[in-house]
């Protein structure tokens, strides 16, 4: 069985090659400022993430050998079927959810089963497999450890959310590969989908045929946005696959096709809300970021410029002094139609003083006062030597030859 499904590969491609291209774009628009925020962010994100994980070994109940054997032995035989070489630490945790989930803390992978799940399958243990195997295959393909990297790639409309679609699909197929029979597979997702009882009374083939109704437009516009494909599906997708049949499901809506490459993925539910967030939080710090950097570019770009036209007047001055054996007084005695050079493109002005010192005024600093790039010239010797300094000007503003 390929254990990963068919879209998950050329998506993260996609993904990939997007989020590579953003974030080599951000590290060199930021002059690498960004990789500082990227630093801080991530251990914000280790102090928040400690308290859940010191929560789950203070309070969730380890499943060892020795504790809830046979939990740890369908542990360690998924891990054998899917290819997990390092079996994962597992976790009971009562919560008010009835899920499980993969997570990973400075290195090591945790799997952490709530408590609802073992209960409501306590008569049909063998779906819990499936829970077991859907997580080892968030563990196995690394979904955990690309997922930064692949955060711009994932904002990315319809390609964003058919990522994480194609991730679970794939996830599914390790729960699958984890069961011994068709049964299992059924009454793990039927708990799901009808609660902890319910699900033993639930008409497993009805269900799927709600799989039909997930063609129109607002059914197919809000799972093409979503993280999570529709459960009918998953378990049609799922049963299908553990009988070795193929398995077909409705088309979806053009409209909503269409209409959805509009709409960055923000994710689906409570999850999309926080999503939201994230992503606003994350766009305000870069913008934070990339903002300040580019309109200090522009700025030493300007100041880089008003040097480089000072230096050409440089060169005038020192021929005038060397033929008329006197500084130049003004522009005019250069040449120059007015008294004063100004370039309005870029916002600054050049003039001669005393001593043939060349001053371009750049504007004003935070105090109201003016700044400069001042070339001073000293003769000595029947030689000239010229030296560039700023004043007023902060000194990652001026050029190389000035500082």
């Amino acid at each position: 069985m390929n254990l990963v499904y068919k879209n998950e590969k050329p998506l993260l491609r996609i993904a990939a090659v997007f989020s590579a291209v953003i974030w080599l774009a951000l590290v060199v628009g930021t002059f690498g400022i960004v990789l500082l925020y990227l630093l801080l962010g991530y251990l914000f994100f280790l102090f928040a993430h400690s308290a859940f994980i010191s929560h789950l070994k203070g309070s969730g109940v380890r499943i060892t050998a020795e504790q809830y054997p046979d939990l740890h032995e369908r542990l360690v035989r998924c891990c054998e079927r899917v290819g997990v070489k390092d079996v994962p630490e597992a976790y009971l945790l009562r919560t008010d959810f009835f899920n499980a989930l993969a997570t990973k803390f400075l290195g090591r992978h945790f799997v952490v089963i709530f408590t609802d799940v073992i209960d409501a399958l306590e008569d049909q243990p063998g779906a819990i497999d499936f829970y077991i195997g859907h997580e080892l295959g968030h563990i196995h393909r690394k979904h955990l450890t690309w997922r930064t990297f692949l955060m711009p790639g994932s904002l990315l409309p319809v390609v964003g959310p058919a990522l994480r679609r194609a991730e679970e699909y794939t996830c599914d197929r390790y729960g699958v590969a984890c069961c011994e029979s068709s049964a299992d597979i059924r009454a793990a997702i039927a708990a799901i989908a009808a609660g902890d009882t319910r699900w033993k009374t639930i008409n497993v083939d009805a269900y799927i045929g709600q799989v039909q109704a997930t063609n129109g437009f607002w059914m197919s516009f809000n799972e093409l946005t979503g993280d999570y494909p529709w459960l009918t599906k998953r378990m049609a997708t799922a049963v299908a696959l553990a009988e070795g049949r193929e398995v077909h499901h409705p088309r979806r809506s053009l409209l909503a096709w269409m209409l959805s490459l509009m709409v960055p993925r923000v994710g689906g539910g409570a999850g999309g809300a926080a999503s939201l967030l994230v992503t606003v939080a994350i766009i305000g710090v870069l913008a934070a970021v990339a903002i300040p950097a580019y309109k200090e570019y522009q700025e030493r770009a300007r100041f880089a410029i008003g040097y480089s036209e000072a230096l050409s007047i440089q060169e005038q001055v020192t021929n005038y002094a060397f033929e008329n054996e006197a500084w130049p007084e003004s522009m005019l005695d250069l040449g120059y139609p007015e008294p004063l050079v100004e370039n309005t493109q870029s916002n600054f002005s050049i003039d001669l003083y005393d001593g043939g010192m060349i001053g371009v005024e750049m504007g004003v600093d935070a105090d109201g006062e003016p700044e400069y790039i001042v070339l001073e010239p000293t003769y000595s010797e029947g030689d000239i030597t010229w030296s560039c300094y700023g004043q007023n000007v902060e000194s990652k503003l001026l050029p190389g030859d000035c500082q």
